[in-house]
């Protein structure tokens, strides 16, 4: 049995037909993992929020898939073994069948949760 985080054993912050989204939070950090199914763009869910892009930072690794990350410089594209650093204003849309793990502060996450819950 592993001590670390598992997919399994992490409470379901949200879930969707084509996304869910796993959360635990340890000392002010959340760590989320993220299934994001083939053409999932979340781009509709930050609707709202300024420049209709997600606003808090992230860092994180990618598991699994492709990820395309839309931004106002442009898009910018994430594949298995990259890690990275989503400044505010993004939104991730799944090429493929993807898996990420997503690290932000716990108070800013929950918020962001709080929004996606009303979008």
């Amino acid at each position: 049995m592993s001590d670390g985080i598992v997919w399994e054993t992490l409470p379901v912050a949200i879930k969707g037909p084509d996304a869910e989204i796993r959360k635990g939070d340890f000392g002010g950090l959340s760590i989320c993992l993220l299934k994001l199914d083939k053409g999932h763009d979340t781009r509709p869910i930050f609707r709202g929020m300024p420049d209709d892009l997600c606003q808090i930072p992230h860092w994180g690794y990618i598991v699994r898939g492709r990820i395309r990350l839309w931004t106002q410089d442009g898009p910018q594209s994430y594949e298995p073994g990259d890690a990275f650093y989503w400044a505010p204003g993004h939104a991730p849309e799944a090429l493929e069948d993807s898996e990420y793990v997503e690290i932000s502060g716990t108070q800013e996450y929950d918020e962001l949760l709080k929004h996606i819950g009303a979008a």
